[in-house]
């Protein structure tokens, strides 16, 4: 059962919907010491953790009807964004590093020269999968495996909705799957 909000945050989510920045300046008063060591906690980067925090009231700004007071208190909404923001910031560093250091990092040697040549083939087979993905597809999967982005970061990218990046992503790694899957790969 959802907590219901405080009267006092009903009544500063109100004046924000209403275009009140004084609103906004006393959210961000009374949370954003919260919403910074939530981000710093998971970020261990300050620099980062402002950026997020900022982002988060933002958010708040410009989409306050997203916040419904009948869900809960606006500390706990506001904190959900900068988690999730904060994972996701994690997760796109992880993906840039191990992109970075390329994928020979988990490539074992091969022992025999037979073995470069099947690894060398299936590699063309992959890049020719790819390649023959339609481009909204193959443009959203490049974006997020080879060029380590998030979702909603190719969402920007694309200019399109988080859904539908989320969809072309699946269906494009379930079309890959299915077409190496009948060349044995």
């Amino acid at each position: 059962m959802p907590v219901e909000a405080p009267y006092d945050d009903r009544l500063l989510h109100q004046r924000v919907v209403g275009g009140d920045e004084s609103a906004l300046g006393e959210v961000y008063d009374r949370l954003s010491s919260l919403i910074f060591g939530l981000a710093l906690r998971v970020t261990r980067d300050r620099v980062i953790a402002e950026d997020i925090t900022q982002e988060v009231f933002l958010v708040f700004w410009e989409r306050p009807l997203a916040y419904d007071p009948e869900r809960g208190t606006l500390r706990a909404w506001l904190a959900t964004i900068a988690h999730r923001r904060a994972v996701d910031h994690v997760r796109a560093e992880e993906r840039r590093r191990v992109s970075a250091l390329g994928p020979r990092l988990f490539e074992r040697e091969p022992d025999r020269l037979e073995d470069t040549v099947l690894a060398s083939d299936e590699a063309k087979r992959v890049r020719q999968a790819v390649t023959s993905l339609p481009d909204g597809l193959r443009e959203a999967v490049e974006l997020a495996y080879f060029g380590g982005r998030t979702y909603r970061q190719v969402s920007e990218e694309l200019g399109v909705p988080e859904g539908t990046a989320k969809s072309r992503i699946r269906l494009a790694l379930r079309r890959l799957a299915d077409a190496l899957a009948e060349e044995e790969v």
